[in-house]
C-alpha cells in the first residue's frame, strides 16, 4: 500500500507557530484561503463550549467524489455495501467567535476510510486497484445546528497505520471566504481488538500497529480518539470540533 504518512502541504510546527504569533498556547493551525496561516488558542483561552482538535495530514487517498450522502457504505454504481460493524458518526462543528462558540452551518464535511480488509476505493495501489468504485466516501453539509451525520462501518487496518478515519471540513464552493481543515479520527485499541476479532475483519489477520506506534497519531492528541457507545449491532459517536471564525 502507498505511504499514508506522505504529507500533503505542510503543517507548521508548534515552535514555528509560536515564532509567527509571538505568543504561547497555540494548539493547531488551519489554513484559510486569502489569509495565510491562522492559529487557534488553547482550551484554557477558548469561549465556553469550544473544542479544538489538532490538524493532521490528508494522506494520499483523498478523492473529491462530490457524493453528498449520509450512508457511505455502498458503491453508488452497484449499490453493494461494504460489510463490517455499523458505525454512526456525527460531526458537531462550531465556529469560534467573539461571543463564544456557535454552530457552523453550511460547511462541507468529507469522510473517507478503508474497508474491513484495508482497501480504499477509487485509487490504484500496489495491493489493489479500485478505480471507479466509490465505497466509504462521501460528504454532508452541516445543518443549522452544525451537525453532519454519517452511517459507515468500523474501519479495518493496513500495514504501517493504526486504525483511522480521514475527515475534512471545508467551506462551500460558493462561499465568500474559503477555509479547509483536515485531520484523522482514531479508535480505542482494546475496542479495535474486539471488533477485529469478528468477521469480516478477522480474515485480514492481526494488525501490525497500535495507536502509540503510529507516527501520525502521535502528532495529534487523545482528543482525536473517538468515544464510542454501543448501539444495536454497532456503535455510535459524536465528534465535536471548533474552527476559527472565518
Amino acid at each position: 500500500m502507498d505511504d499514508d504518512d506522505r504529507p500533503v502541504g505542510r503543517v507548521l510546527t508548534r515552535r514555528e507557530v509560536l515564532a509567527l504569533l509571538g505568543t504561547t498556547g497555540v494548539l493547531w493551525v488551519t489554513r484559510c484561503s486569502g489569509s495565510g496561516s491562522t492559529a487557534m488558542p488553547t482550551d484554557d483561552n477558548l469561549p465556553a463550549g469550544c473544542v479544538v482538535r489538532p490538524e493532521l495530514t490528508e494522506g494520499p487517498y483523498y478523492v473529491d467524489e462530490a457524493l453528498n450522502r449520509s450512508d457511505i457504505r455502498s458503491d453508488p454504481a452497484t449499490g453493494l455495501g461494504k460489510a463490517g460493524t455499523l458505525l454512526d458518526l456525527t460531526f458537531d462543528v462550531s465556529r469560534i467567535a467573539a461571543s463564544g462558540c456557535l454552530p457552523l452551518a453550511g460547511a462541507l464535511v468529507d469522510v473517507w476510510h478503508c474497508d474491513a480488509l484495508g482497501v480504499y476505493s477509487d485509487v490504484q495501489d500496489p495491493g489493489f486497484d479500485t478505480l471507479g468504485q466509490k465505497f466509504l466516501r462521501g460528504y454532508r453539509i452541516t445543518d443549522s445546528d452544525g451537525l453532519a451525520r454519517f452511517t459507515t462501518i468500523y474501519p479495518g487496518w493496513y500495514q504501517g497505520r493504526a486504525v483511522h478515519i480521514h475527515f475534512k471540513v471545508r467551506s462551500a464552493p460558493d462561499a465568500g471566504t474559503g477555509f479547509e481543515f483536515t485531520s484523522q479520527l482514531f479508535f480505542d485499541d482494546d475496542l479495535t481488538d474486539h471488533v477485529h476479532a469478528q468477521e469480516p475483519y478477522v480474515a485480514r489477520g492481526q494488525r501490525d500497529l497500535r495507536n502509540a506506534q503510529d507516527g501520525i497519531f502521535n502528532q495529534g492528541d487523545s482528543g482525536l480518539v473517538l468515544d464510542l457507545a454501543s448501539s444495536g449491532q454497532g456503535y455510535t459517536t459524536t465528534f465535536e470540533i471548533a474552527l476559527q471564525d472565518v
